[in-house]
This record gives C-alpha cells, structure tokens and sequence, in this order.
C-alpha cells in the first residue's frame, strides 16, 4: 500500500530526529548558559517542532488506514450480507414452490391408511401367534405336579445319552486318539 511506504518514511524520518534530539540534549548539558547554549536550544526545538509535525502526519496516515480498512470491512461484509439474502430469496422461493405440490390432506389420509395397515398387521400376527389345543386357562398346580414328576423319572433312569460318559457313541467308527503323553485319570463322581 501507498500509504504504508509514507508510514514507514516519516517514522524513519523521526528516529533520525529523536537522534539528533539526542545529541542536541549531550551538547546542552555540557554547555554553559549563553550564547551556544542558546544556539543549540533553539536547533533543538526546531528540531522538536519538526518531529512533532512528523508524528502529526504518522497519526492522520494512520488513522486513515484504520478508515480504509474499516470501509474495506464494510464492504466486504455488506458483499456476504448481499450473498446471504440472495441465497435466502432462492431458497425461498424453491421451498414455496415445492411445498406448493404437497397436499396436507393427501398426507393425513396416507398417515391413517398406514395407522390401518399396520393395525391389521399386528391383528395378523396375533392370530397366527395362538396356540392350537393348548387350553387358555392352565392350572398352575397341575404343571408343577407334572414337572416334579419328571424330575422323579429322570432321577430313577437318568437320560441314556449321559449313562456312560466314557462310551464312544455309535456313530463313532473308531474311538479318539488321544494326544496328550500322560495318561488321564477317569473323574471319579463321588456322593456325599
């Protein structure tokens, strides 16, 4: 930016000063009152008055491109404040178009029409879930009693497939290897 580069010339321009302001300070503090002194006191305040309208200068620039970026801003967003409204009224109007074609009672009629079905649905599936000739109302007592007296049957005989633990079933043709090297011990059931 233009106004960047005069930023950056006046503030060298005024670090040279504060230099000379400097040494105009040595000069000062060694002299005497008098006509030198003097001399050299009125070089520094022209020399003062210089850097002073310098750091005017530096505080207008830089205020003015605070207003330039500050303007660029404003601009910038008033351009996507521009680009939101347009896309808002096509939006708009794309909705107001498509919502056109939708028939609230059409829908109404559909979500009742699915309300039915999926009630004669459920109807379906209860009736295919009854039991055929199993009574509805079964004693409790009686099922218990049936129950205690199977586990008396299974206690006397015991189910045949747990008889021999250690018999190869029949449809084995020939028994197991076994692959372990020592020999296992046989479980041994004991009774208390």
């Amino acid at each position: 930016m233009q106004t960047d580069t005069r930023m950056s010339s006046i503030e060298v321009k005024i670090k040279k000063l504060d230099g000379e302001l400097a040494r105009y300070k040595e000069q000062m503090a060694k002299l005497r009152p008098g006509p030198g002194k003097n001399a050299v006191q009125e070089r520094a305040l022209r020399t003062l008055k210089q850097k002073r309208m310098y750091e005017n200068q530096l505080a207008q620039l830089t205020q003015q491109t605070f207003n330039m970026e500050s303007a660029n801003l404003a601009t910038e967003n008033l351009r996507n404040t521009m680009a939101t409204v347009d896309a808002m009224k096509t939006a708009n109007k794309e909705l107001r178009k498509q919502y056109g074609k939708i028939d609230i009672d059409k829908i109404e009629t559909i979500h009742y029409d699915m309300e039915d079905l999926l009630e004669q649905a459920n109807e379906i599936q209860e009736t295919l879930g009854r039991s055929y000739a199993v009574p509805d109302e079964i004693d409790e007592s009686d099922l218990q009693a049936e129950l205690d007296a199977l586990e008396l049957e299974g206690e006397e005989e015991g189910p045949s497939y747990l008889s021999d633990l250690n018999k190869v079933p029949d449809f084995v043709d020939e028994p197991p290897v076994e692959l372990s090297e020592e020999p296992e011990k046989e479980a041994v059931k004991t009774t208390a």
